[in-house]
């Protein structure tokens, strides 16, 4: 398993952070995601072997928010 953490835009309230959660969810791979509105960002648990970091973003930008991966500190 593989963990990232994307940069979210575009959530403007927590009903927006429990769908893309759900979203994210869906996506064969993914193990678990939490989505925190006040930070911005969504934490990512996924297999590697089944999908990528650009997948993960693609599944958040199709309805509409903006995700990037946050930089390694």
């Amino acid at each position: 398993m593989k963990s990232v953490v994307l940069q979210i835009q575009g959530m403007h309230c927590g009903g927006c952070a429990q769908s893309v959660k759900r979203l994210l969810e869906r996506e064969p791979g993914v193990q678990s995601a939490e989505v925190a509105y006040e930070t911005g960002e969504a934490r990512v648990l996924f297999d590697p072997t089944r999908l990528d970091e650009r997948r993960l973003i693609a599944v958040v930008q199709e309805p509409g928010y903006q995700a990037a991966l946050r930089p390694a500190p």
